[in-house]
């Protein structure tokens, strides 16, 4: 998706319906600063103000993410071109994702256990129990937030297919927190069939 393109093409309907950035930006309740940084290409407009912001320049979502005025023959063919490009990204960001998962885990796995190894000596060898145990405290708490934010990555990135019916689904935080798992397979109900399942994690849907 040409964000340049499209930066443009906002400035040249903003322009065609004799709105200024700041006029365009109190309609939408956001910054001109915002508007600013779409023409140039710098960011996207978000979704929560998509569809006011193409009805204010008299275009469709459509038009927008390609970028210009699309006759209707080419209407069908631009918007799957638009869907292909949407589920392409959003899969390359739900891997990103997953891989900090990976990282944010060995991580805080780490310094939970320096802060073990150092209380220890700490304990031992110096005899301050109240440091060491200080020290075991900040490993864990910081090893339970770590995990929290593991987990909420795990249940928003991709999906889980269920080995029963193959359909792909986004579970309840719940689920995943109180399900059985190996690594990121993980024993859960599936809403379509409502079987129980080993479910692995996909990309794709």
């Amino acid at each position: 998706m040409d964000q340049v393109r499209i930066g443009k093409f906002i400035a040249e309907r903003r322009k065609a319906k004799h709105l200024t950035q700041a006029q365009l930006a109190e309609m939408l309740g956001i910054t001109d600063r915002a508007v600013s940084k779409w023409e140039n290409g710098r960011s996207m407009p978000d979704s929560s103000i998509m569809l006011q912001l193409c009805d204010i320049l008299g275009i469709s979502v459509n038009e927008l993410l390609c970028g210009e005025v699309i006759e209707v023959k080419e209407y069908n063919e631009k918007a799957e071109l638009n869907l292909v490009e949407f589920k392409k990204q959003k899969e390359e960001a739900d891997k990103k994702l997953l891989t900090a998962e990976i990282v944010i885990g060995v991580v805080s796995t780490l310094f939970l256990f320096a802060m073990v190894t150092v209380s220890a000596y700490v304990m031992q060898l110096q005899g301050k129990t109240w440091i060491g145990v200080s020290l075991i405290v900040i490993g864990f708490v910081q090893f339970l937030v770590a995990m929290f934010f593991a987990l909420k990555i795990e249940q928003e990135a991709g999906y889980y297919e269920c080995a029963k019916c193959g359909h792909k689904y986004v579970p309840t935080f719940k689920s995943v927190v109180g399900s059985m798992h190996a690594g990121r397979t993980r024993y859960m109900k599936c809403p379509s069939c409502g079987e129980r399942s080993w479910q692995k994690k996909v990309i794709s849907k």
